[in-house]
């Protein structure tokens, strides 16, 4: 017998229904008075040589069964286009302190193999390189952001890698690049000097890589229509110590972001961090606690910036974030793990942080795009699945180069144990068409909660919407049941003389559009 698609939604609604309560409120005003803009650059993704990131991942054996480029596997090309990342991060990552750019060029036959002692200790054969990755990023539509080699490389290999990329002139490394298949300048402009300089990128002091960091810059040159975007390798979560050392020591015309590295820890315990699937509400509320922290991370060194940069010149590059739990069984140093409703609602939060602060955070990447920690696509061979997490991306796309809008919230609280958090959180923006994109997140996984936002500066007519939520904080994605989170149309808004209401669902992630 034939199912009916909309018997089945019709249940799930029920379901969802039956599990929250109501009658919780609050307010959200917003202001159109903003010269800030989101940029696109907030919603990067990484691609590190790890676990299956790249081999098996973006770059597959010529004989699986899927369409190809090359190795590229174009029906993950296809679904990052479709949420238009805007840049990559390549190729770590701590991956990135061991790796010699010379080794992943030239004849694949011809490249020497290497061991990945940072992850695994698998062998590499260095098939996927320089070109390869650039390909993937032209396939992409997307910027590539290269992390330079400081940790056991040398000034002279990074300033040569510049010019082999970006160079147009008769040198013999750039003639190198010719002979290996691009006549062009590949003109990349995002560099990163070191990665976690502090840890796996050399165990350094701040000290000792701010004056570091000048010396590889200085040598990092730009060519004609390239000029480098040069991003120092910035603090381990709350270290304002780093931070405030490099701002000291390194002029803003010289570098142009600063990155941060920070990962949601569900227990606060690097040892014991946390099943991505099997988690209670108590775990699920110390995940939300850690994920928020991020607000005040940025807040706190945005400040410090501010003291050195008033004029908010150098970004705050936040290139490593995302859920870091135990990896499922069996893929210890590979760092696979699931994507549930729990890191969707991690995803939104985080990134309407992101585009609060846009005046100083204005480039980012989630760690990872596939198939590593907070993936955007898993795979098994073949088959594929969207986690949830890409589906805020998805969502939250219409935020990239819009005009940034500021939010007053007024929420309930969220509260378990004791401890309470704000239940609500949200970011909005206007678009050049001068639509109104507004993304609520509620972390209560109760409640319906009933938002009503002042829109009196606002001209709108009509509103829509994109809902994700599911019935578990639990429940994922998988190849056997891929839709199971899926996005749906959100018809819990309304227009209400100047005012917009809406009845938040529990543990959901909204976003409207005022037209």
């Amino acid at each position: 017998m034939k199912k009916n698609p909309f018997l089945h939604l019709g249940v799930i609604a029920l379901s969802l229904l039956s599990s929250a309560s109501f009658g919780q409120t609050g307010t959200l005003n917003i202001s159109t008075d903003s010269k800030t803009t989101i940029s696109k650059h907030i919603y990067g993704q990484f691609a590190e040589h790890l676990g299956r990131g790249i081999y098996g991942g973006f770059w597959v054996d010529k004989t699986l069964p899927v369409k190809k480029q090359d190795r590229i596997r174009l029906d993950i090309v296809d679904a990052l286009k479709k949420i238009k990342i805007p840049n990559l991060r390549w190729p770590g990552g701590c991956f990135a302190d061991e790796y010699h750019w010379r080794d992943g060029i030239g004849p694949a036959t011809a490249r020497p193999r290497m061991v990945n002692t940072n992850w695994g200790g698998v062998t590499e054969d260095n098939s996927f390189g320089t070109h390869e990755f650039l390909e993937l990023c032209d396939l992409l539509g997307c910027e590539p952001y290269i992390a330079g080699n400081v940790g056991s490389g040398t000034v002279d290999e990074m300033s040569k890698w510049i010019e082999y990329l970006n160079s147009n002139s008769s040198s013999t490394v750039v003639q190198e690049r010719k002979k290996n298949g691009h006549p062009a300048p590949y003109k990349v402009t995002f560099w990163g000097v070191g990665n976690e300089s502090w840890g796996c990128g050399g165990n350094m002091t701040p000290e000792y890589y701010s004056d570091l960091f000048k010396r590889y810059a200085s040598f990092a040159k730009d060519y004609p229509g390239a000029k480098l975007n040069k991003i120092a390798s910035g603090p381990n979560a709350d270290d304002y110590r780093w931070t405030e050392v490099c701002m000291k020591n390194i002029s803003s015309g010289m570098m142009a972001g600063l990155s941060l590295h920070y990962y949601t820890i569900p227990t606060g315990n690097w040892g014991k961090k946390g099943s991505a699937t099997n988690f209670d509400e108590k775990e699920y509320f110390s995940t939300m606690v850690n994920c928020l922290k991020m607000e005040e991370l940025v807040t706190k060194h945005s400040a410090i910036m501010d003291k050195y940069d008033p004029d908010k010149k150098v970004a705050l590059v936040v290139d490593e974030w995302g859920i870091w739990t135990d990896p499922e069984p069996g893929n210890w140093g590979v760092l696979y793990q699931q994507n549930s409703l729990r890191d969707a609602l991690i995803a939104g939060t985080t990134l309407n942080i992101f585009n609060n602060h846009s005046d100083r955070v204005r480039m980012a990447a989630l760690a990872q795009a596939i198939n590593v920690l907070q993936a955007l696509i898993l795979t098994d061979k073949e088959k594929m699945v969207l986690t949830p997490t890409y589906h805020v991306f998805d969502m939250y796309k219409v935020h990239q180069d819009a005009k940034y809008l500021p939010i007053k919230l007024s929420v309930p609280d969220y509260e378990v144990d004791g401890k309470k958090i704000e239940a609500v959180n949200a970011s909005a923006s206007q678009d050049a068409a001068g639509k109104v994109h507004i993304s609520l997140v509620n972390l209560d996984p109760h409640n319906t909660i009933t938002i009503t936002t002042n829109l009196s500066d606002i001209k709108w007519q009509t509103v829509s919407g994109q809902v994700l939520t599911s019935a578990k904080l639990t429940d994922i994605n998988t190849f056997k049941d891929a839709n199971k989170i899926h996005l749906n149309a959100f018809t819990g808004a309304k227009k209400d003389g100047d005012k917009l209401v809406v009845n938040l669902p529990a543990k959901s992630i909204v976003t409207l559009e005022l037209k």
